[in-house]
């Protein structure tokens, strides 16, 4: 009978574990400390740039919304004064009307090219404020006129400024002249009558201030327009009459003209003055930087 192998009491040792670099050396094990897993070493990351386009957005939009809200609180802040203001006060725009107008002089050229005109118109304006708290501050009044259907100027004047009072109503005139202007032929040949009356247009422009108490407010600029006025041109002086003969015994005298009476010198100068009463518009002017509203 064959002999039976027994294995040894000692058990087999383990095998040999392979270095994990490939050298060939036996690891042991357990492993050292050294050869044991670590946990790799935390390296904080720079942090990710923000994208500028959304953050200026964001802002523009703030911005925005906070100018608008200012805006807003300004609008009710003005409108709730101005309300007082009107409650209060009551204010109403002055009125101006032309209650005359005179044409003392006329004089154009007939040339076909380039007429030449002289003119003198004279007019009076009533000024009214209508207001019992309100005093109105106006500047030098720059006054200008105008043919109705072309525009054709007819001169301009200056007229001091004043103080109008509170329910003051104040008169004053205006003296037009236009000395040796050059005017357009085809405007001024059918706008221009020398006989029966043709209608001009008045223009004012001044700048105004209110004064409520001892509180005075900036000067703004004001327009009147008054249109729908008709002028007479002044009636050519008569000829003087032709001196009368006498005959004498031996010759001819001529006897000199009789002097012009008070009647005829009053109906020449009444044929030259138009009574007008017209009402003229008020506007406020406003400018802002180039442009004037």
């Amino acid at each position: 009978m064959a002999d039976r192998v027994y294995p040894s009491a000692k058990p087999n040792p383990p095998p040999v574990a392979v270095a994990a670099n490939g050298g060939g050396a036996p690891a042991s094990f357990p492993p050292p400390k050294s050869q044991m897993y670590q946990r790799p070493i935390y390296r904080p990351q720079a942090p990710a740039k923000r994208r500028r386009g959304r953050s200026c957005r964001c802002s523009f939009c703030c911005c925005f919304c906070w100018a608008l809200l200012v805006l807003i609180l300004l609008a009710l802040l003005a409108a709730v004064a101005g309300g007082a203001f009107y409650l209060l006060y009551r204010p109403h725009r002055p009125s101006f009307t032309v209650s005359s107008v005179r044409l003392a002089a006329l004089n154009l050229t007939s040339s076909a090219t380039a007429p030449v005109l002289t003119d003198v118109i004279t007019l009076i304006v009533t000024a009214k404020n209508p207001n019992k708290k309100i005093v109105y501050l106006y500047d030098v009044f720059t006054f200008s006129a105008t043919t109705a259907a072309n525009g054709v100027p007819l001169g301009d004047a200056t007229v001091p400024g004043f103080t109008h009072e509170a329910g003051n109503t104040t008169v004053f005139t205006a003296t037009i002249t236009a000395k040796g202007v050059t005017v357009d032929p085809s405007g001024a040949s059918s706008d221009i009558k020398k006989s029966g009356s043709f209608s001009i247009a008045l223009d004012a422009e001044t700048r105004a201030g209110v004064k409520v108490g001892s509180l005075k407010t900036k000067k703004i600029g004001i327009q009147v327009h008054c249109e729908g006025i008709k002028v007479t041109p002044p009636a050519p002086a008569p000829a003087p009459p032709a001196p009368k003969k006498v005959k004498g015994k031996n010759s001819t005298v001529l006897a000199p003209s009789p002097a012009p009476s008070a009647a005829d010198t009053t109906t020449t100068a009444s044929a030259t003055v138009s009574t007008a009463a017209h009402s003229c518009k008020v506007r406020v002017r406003v400018k802002i930087w180039k442009w004037t509203f």
